[in-house]
């Protein structure tokens, strides 16, 4: 009689599982990070004072009008405030495990790094591709942001977003009887 031959794999490596789980986990900084760079050209090309695509108004086309002010900042908050409600939406779902407070304090780290980022690659987007300020009214009349408060909407969101829909995860399970 023949005997079944077993064929035993040997693992020649250990195995590295911790090192992709990291690699994912940090890109819940990264993502949000890098897409606040896409969000301050998006700032630039939408807003009052830089190419103005979302108002068309003429007179608010100059950034030294004091009428552009508050739509520029209101498009910025607009902006980062459903990138945020983004980012919470997709972190649902992944706050199991061991490393859910990682995860959630990377996205929310994350968030605040993209917000900062969105605003200076808007102001950079300004001063590269916009007409130059004039110099004579100050620095305070260009392309800026003038309510720092919305820097704070995007991880505001995230951790928001995502403590809304974890309580609605826990309310919605049934009771075990």
């Amino acid at each position: 009689m023949t005997q079944p031959s077993m064929n035993i794999a040997a693992d020649a490596e250990p195995a590295r599982a911790s090192t992709p789980r990291r690699f994912r986990d940090g890109l819940w900084f990264a993502v949000p990070a890098v897409s606040g760079a896409i969000l301050g050209v998006l700032w630039w090309v939408l807003a009052p004072g830089g190419l103005n695509l979302l108002s068309g108004n003429p007179d608010l086309a100059n950034a030294a009008n004091p009428e552009s002010w508050l739509p520029r900042d209101l498009i910025l908050a607009g902006l980062v405030l459903l990138a945020g409600c983004f980012t919470g939406v997709m972190l649902d779902g992944k706050l199991h495990g061991h490393d859910a407070v990682r995860r959630l304090v990377l996205a929310v780290l994350g968030s605040a790094a993209g917000g900062v980022i969105a605003w200076l690659v808007g102001l950079l987007a300004a001063q590269l591709w916009g007409p130059a300020p004039d110099s004579a009214l100050g620095p305070e009349y260009g392309f800026t942001l003038r309510s720092y408060s919305v820097l704070f909407l995007w991880p505001g969101a995230t951790a928001f977003v995502t403590f809304v829909l974890a309580l609605f995860g826990v309310l919605s399970k049934k009771p075990v009887k």
